[in-house]
């Protein structure tokens, strides 16, 4: 087995990362891989905490349903996160975990490097969909993810390949981006300017200019104050659609998906052509921005036979309506909004509705990994328009296409699993190897940076 990583979390605002060096290198060679199976079950709680040299990974099937954690939905109400994903899933033996030490004595961080801990409860106004750092957060701090994780503590920073700043800017947004009066500056911006001055100071910074330190600002809105100022960071984004390329881009940041609202379908088994439903769309309908071709698509479409196309919003069971919307559909629509994505592409995805994207700037999870060509549809926005043109494409589209794209989908929805604990290959080791794809080049930019070449003609 490959050295693995070994972890430490700081009081307030960074934890270092050491990311597994052959997660990049796998992904070098292009081997061939298949994540475990769709069950997502719970690791046993009888296994020890005690230090266990790393020789070997095993790997058993167990039957078991996963932990869910509560979260708030979008109006500040208790939501169901939804049910696990079936049995029979291929797990990481816990024995094989590297050690992670629990937190220093004072620590903030909760210790959950005894298996039986339970997480930490939700914090108000921690909104499911844009809960990655959380999760990330709670995969650090947990032991019960190390047998498959992609990233571990270290006790030094100088070991570490990245550092973790475990800043909720989603909801420090969500929770503070409004000044309560006789405030004249929000909790929020003043929080994100005490982070800017927290880690300028920290001796991990000012040693690679930022350069290797991981944020998380899912929310499109969240860390607006501290972006310019952070930006030499890896931030791991929904979309670039409000960052200037300056501040975030493909080559240095990574896309998460988001915590899907809709629950996974399990058992998928009746047959794709079972649906009566050819296209479906249920959401906000006027949007601003980029979001206008939903009105037009809307008008063109919403008489059309075999077509389900309405408003809709989280309220009044919105999530569960949309799940049996899908469940039924065979071609789920994914529009721009006010931003490039939105978190109804992975609602179809984990209910294995084939995703038409119409979506010209958006940018996908794992993209450099993942061919969602095989399991989505592209449309470009001014064809999507054309009289006709949509409705003559999805129809033209093969059962044996079809069929294809639904078992394709099958596969993947459990790479957009989010879950505590983490499991092989689910959205959080998923998203830890794709920060590990950034670690090559955030080195080799380090090593440009700090060896100088050069030439001397004695003649």
């Amino acid at each position: 087995m490959a050295p693995r990583g070994r972890t430490l979390l700081l009081p307030l605002a960074a934890a270092t990362v050491l990311v597994a060096s052959t997660i990049f290198l796998f992904a070098a060679a292009g081997a061939r891989w298949r994540p475990a199976d769709t069950g997502l079950p719970v690791p046993p709680h009888a296994v020890s905490a005690a230090a266990v040299p790393v020789t070997a990974s095993a790997s058993s099937n167990t039957t078991g349903a996963r932990k869910e954690l509560p979260f708030l939905d979008e109006n500040g109400r208790p939501d169901d996160p939804g049910s696990g994903s079936g049995a029979g899933a291929a797990r990481c033996d816990p024995r094989a975990a590297a050690v992670r030490s629990p937190p220093s004595t004072g620590s903030v961080w909760p210790d959950l490097t005894n298996d039986a801990a339970a997480p930490p409860p939700r914090t108000g106004g921690l909104n499911q969909q844009h809960s990655v750092a959380y999760w990330l957060t709670l995969d650090l701090l947990s032991s019960s993810s190390a047998p498959c994780g992609a990233a571990v503590r270290v006790a030094d920073s100088r070991d570490a390949d990245l550092v973790f700043v475990p800043f909720f800017a989603s909801l420090s947004y969500n929770r503070h981006s409004r000044p309560v009066p006789p405030e004249k500056v929000s909790r929020d911006k003043a929080l994100q300017e005490k982070l800017v001055r927290y880690l300028a100071a920290r001796p991990e910074w000012k040693r690679h200019g930022g350069a290797d330190h991981v944020i998380v600002a899912h929310h499109p809105n969240s860390l607006l104050h501290a972006r310019a100022a952070l930006s030499p960071a890896v931030f791991v984004l929904s979309d670039f659609g409000r960052y200037q390329p300056r501040v975030a881009s493909l080559e240095k940041d990574v896309i998460a998906p988001y915590k899907h609202m809709a629950k996974t379908f399990v058992n998928d088994s009746a047959g794709f052509d079972h649906r009566p439903t050819l296209l479906y769309f249920r959401g906000a309908i006027y949007r601003k921005e980029g979001g206008s071709i939903r009105q037009e698509l809307y008008y063109m479409l919403k008489d059309k036979k075999d077509v389900y196309f309405s408003f809709g919003s989280v309220q009044d069971h919105g999530a569960s309506k949309a799940s049996q919307g899908m469940h039924s559909s065979k071609f789920c629509l994914n529009i721009a909004g006010d931003t490039p994505s939105s978190n109804r592409l992975f609602d179809a995805i984990v209910n294995h509705c084939v995703p038409v994207i119409i979506s010209d700037d958006i940018e996908l999870p794992y993209e450099d990994a993942l061919d969602y060509s095989k399991f989505s549809i592209f449309v470009r926005s001014s064809d999507a328009v054309k009289k006709g043109y949509l409705m003559r494409l999805i129809s033209g589209v093969s059962e044996q296409q079809r069929t294809r794209m639904w078992n394709r989908l099958k596969e993947v929805d459990r790479y957009f699993e989010y879950q505590y604990p983490s499991q092989k290959d689910d959205a959080v080791q998923m998203i830890w190897q794709a920060l590990a794809r950034r670690v090559p080049a955030i080195q080799l930019k380090e090593d440009i940076a700090t060896k100088v070449t050069v030439y001397f003609d004695s003649d």
